[in-house]
């Protein structure tokens, strides 16, 4: 290899390096109760549901969405707060 193609290939893997680091780190998220519309739930439904998307009416309490870590008792709804745990 010579230095013309030594030096391209440095810069490229500092390059590749420097664009790796800088990538944004993955945001916390929360399991929120009772803020999904029916059927857009992640998961947990209750008895007989088998997981996402199988909440059966809006808000449902025991079903729950990922959303932003500290959003979740904050997120309003006509039925209340969301919920960092299964409502009944």
């Amino acid at each position: 290899m010579n230095k013309t193609h030594a030096t391209i290939a440095a810069a490229l893997a500092l390059s590749i390096a420097a664009s790796a680091s800088a990538a944004p780190a993955a945001k916390p998220m929360e399991k929120c109760y009772g803020v999904s519309l029916a059927g857009k739930n992640d998961c947990k439904a209750g008895a007989g549901t088998s997981c996402a998307g199988t909440s059966k009416i809006d808000y449902q309490g025991n079903a729950w969405k990922l959303v932003k870590a500290g959003t979740c008792v904050k997120t309003k709804t006509p039925k209340g707060l969301g919920s960092l745990t299964a409502k009944a």
